[in-house]
């Protein structure tokens, strides 16, 4: 987790506070370009396969995930995404929608790079 910010430009840090391990419970702050830091809290994991962890802001809940697939050739696919919900969201969208696009892209293009080295 904490070696993110070497191969995207989306996340500057990644501080554990419960533990580097990427286990059920576990907090995460995350600091972004241009964005207040976040505590993220890992909300499930299935070891090789998936994680979910969401983060709380007032009005909104936010739960981002990773997901790995094994494709017919044996390659990896790997799937992220944000979901957020809460009175807020709609607007959180209107505002924040397009640097969130931004920042998984970031995310996806760093992460294929990494994997292919």
């Amino acid at each position: 987790m904490t070696t993110w910010p070497l191969w995207t430009k989306s996340i500057e840090e990644v501080r554990p506070l419960d533990g580097r391990d990427l286990t059920l419970g576990h907090r995460f702050r995350i600091k972004q370009p241009g964005m207040p830091p976040l505590v993220w809290r890992v909300s499930a994991v299935r070891d090789g396969e998936s994680f979910t962890w969401e983060t709380r802001s007032p009005g909104v809940r936010t739960s981002g995930f990773h997901r790995l697939a094994t494709n017919p050739d044996g390659t990896t696919q790997i799937t992220i995404g944000v979901d957020q919900t809460g009175p807020l969201a709609g607007l959180l969208n209107v505002l924040m929608g397009g640097k969130t696009r931004r920042f998984l892209a970031l995310e996806a293009a760093g992460l294929k790079a990494a994997s292919e080295q």
